[in-house]
């Protein structure tokens, strides 16, 4: 089976780290992650509607749940980091916001229109981009791949 791809908006932060923790604990208290939801629609309208609660202690006991499937969800992704690896979040390099994006300053819509993004990232891993609007950053956008 291949990897499930996943991705989120979230308001932008300076430290992408406290951002990452808030969607995690979001998205944990929802009930949007493997095993309580074994497929999750991650397109409106339907994203939000999906909200059954969760269903374990923790998102460390969900996680463990999960197995090595993993949760097809953000509570896989554990912390922020400079490089690509599993489990941890990265940000586009240089040359990649060129070649997805065409511009180091991308918008909401610049990335929903760019298929190619998706290509950047190996399952286990997730990358993020800062997203502008007006020339000031306004949201940051965590997208990745499930380990299965």
């Amino acid at each position: 089976m291949g990897g499930h791809s996943y991705s989120y908006f979230v308001p932008y932060q300076t430290d992408h780290q406290v951002a990452l923790d808030a969607l995690r604990e979001r998205e944990f208290r929802a009930g949007r992650y493997s095993p309580v939801l074994r497929f999750i629609e991650f397109s409106e309208p339907g994203f939000f509607a999906q909200n059954p609660g969760a269903q374990h202690a923790s998102i460390h006991g969900a996680v463990k749940a999960a197995g090595e499937d993993g949760t097809r969800s953000i509570l896989d992704i554990s912390t922020v980091a400079d490089e690509p690896g599993y489990s941890v979040a990265a940000p586009l390099d240089d040359d990649e916001m060129d070649d997805f994006f065409g511009t180091a300053q991308p918008s909401r819509d610049d990335v929903e229109k760019s298929d190619a993004f998706f290509g950047a990232i190996d399952r286990g891993q997730c990358r993020y981009v800062v997203l502008y609007k007006n020339g000031q950053p306004n949201e940051l956008f965590f997208a990745g791949y499930s380990f299965d």
